[in-house]
């Protein structure tokens, strides 16, 4: 195939990157790619053991989808048999260990979700238990050899958990070098991750260099800053945009984030062009209402389509901007007796406001819970469904249900 002109792919490679290592070594490998119009492999591993992707996954894949759209080779590789060990990258302590039936049935989520973003038609996948399980005990000893514990330590969180007295598991040790074998066993030109992942990443040119390869460059992507605007975007600091939530929620969480941060985010997961970008910037600073709306609106649009992200704008304006219930909800109808009471935390999650009791009790005592816009402080409140429905129920700003009874005699 025709690749595009190096400078036209340096271009759109380097959107967002935060660190590439070394930046010359990939204008090489573009410029032969092109004269031999041989596609570059570029790698993105991912650990399976975060199966529910969010914005800040899209960072790295989104980087990973513009080599496919620049004709190059993108293998994801599913680290099924590196999960089983976990990567211990930024962990103050060792992370539990999951089965390979867990991580494959991880990474299938993964990828289902990846895809999304990625091309299906062009995306490699391939689990690296495919080989790793297969290496010996001999096998294990030599790729260790290529490592002195020295050089481990210098590892930032392996370096603190040492100072502090805190253990550290031989098998951890371990993860970085599989990982790295990966690069070694596809033959990786590039290999993409986020800031996170330097020494991981760093270490497989190590590895690829003494099995007479020539060594991949590295690529690293900025960590996005959750909706908090402070930490990283994480789904357990509850700062985070799922790819796979409501279009009302995905919006509303853009809405909240800082408007500091909105250009940050148009640049790092929207596919507004980069020449675009400068207008942005003049735009947020301005104007960062109506700029983070249409960032919001873009985001939902690229998820879930136009109309999608027309009724969540919609949505968005009626109930937070206006404080007003909107017009259409979902219905949930309780499957109670007459005089029944339920217990409000149990009809929450019936009526998919909330994912388990313990979020609903944290909400209740934030004081985000309301029934008929009266205020609900009671977490261990109980209704009685044939005496107080119908009503409604919300849970935050923009999630509603319309509680009704259905009639069981």
């Amino acid at each position: 195939m025709a690749f595009p002109p190096v400078n036209e792919q340096m271009d759109v490679l380097r959107r967002g990157v935060e660190e590439l290592v070394p930046e010359e070594d990939l204008a090489e490998k573009v410029e032969r790619s092109r004269e031999t119009e041989t596609p570059l492999t570029a790698k993105l591993g991912c650990d399976p053991s975060r199966p529910d992707l969010h914005l800040g996954h899209t960072v790295v894949l989104r980087k990973l989808r513009q080599f496919q759209d620049l004709g190059h080779r993108a293998i994801l590789i599913v680290g099924d048999f590196t999960g089983m060990i976990g990567d211990p990258s930024g962990r103050s302590k060792t992370r539990p260990q999951l089965t390979l039936e867990e991580t494959r049935e991880h990474g299938q989520t993964y990828y289902d979700q990846a895809t999304r973003i990625l091309d299906p038609d062009k995306t490699e996948i391939r689990y690296n238990s495919e080989w790793l399980d297969e290496m010996t005990f001999s096998g294990v000893i030599e790729l260790a050899a290529q490592q002195t514990v020295a050089q481990m330590l210098e590892r930032e969180d392996f370096r603190q958990r040492y100072d502090a007295g805190k253990p550290i598991s031989l098998h951890e040790f371990l993860y970085p070098l599989a990982q790295a074998q990966d690069s070694v066993q596809i033959e990786a030109d590039v290999e993409l991750g986020g800031t996170d992942q330097r020494f991981n990443l760093l270490l497989a040119r190590r590895l690829q260099e003494a099995r007479g390869q020539e060594p991949q460059v590295c690529m690293m992507m900025p960590l996005l800053e959750g909706t908090d605007g402070t930490e990283k975007m994480s789904k357990s600091l509850d700062n985070a945009i799922g790819l796979t939530e409501a279009p009302e929620d995905m919006y509303g969480k853009a809405m909240s984030v800082p408007d500091d941060l909105i250009y940050r985010y148009t640049e790092l997961v929207t596919d507004v062009p980069t020449e675009d970008l400068p207008k942005v910037k003049e735009f947020a600073e301005a104007n960062p209402r109506d700029a983070k709306a249409q960032l919001a609106h873009r985001i939902v649009q690229m998820y879930h389509g136009a109309e999608a992200a027309d009724a969540a704008q919609e949505h968005f304006e009626q109930t937070v901007v206006q404080g007003g219930t909107p017009d259409s909800i979902p219905e949930v109808r309780p499957d109670a007796e007459p005089g029944q009471e339920v217990g409000l935390l149990n009809l929450m999650r019936e009526a998919n406001l909330t994912d388990s009791n313990s979020e609903g009790r944290r909400l209740i005592e934030q004081g985000a819970v309301s029934i008929d816009d009266e205020e609900v402080t009671d977490t261990g409140r109980y209704i009685d469904i044939s005496e107080e429905a119908p009503f409604v129920l919300r849970v935050g700003k923009r999630r509603f249900a319309r509680v009704v009874w259905n009639g069981k005699q």
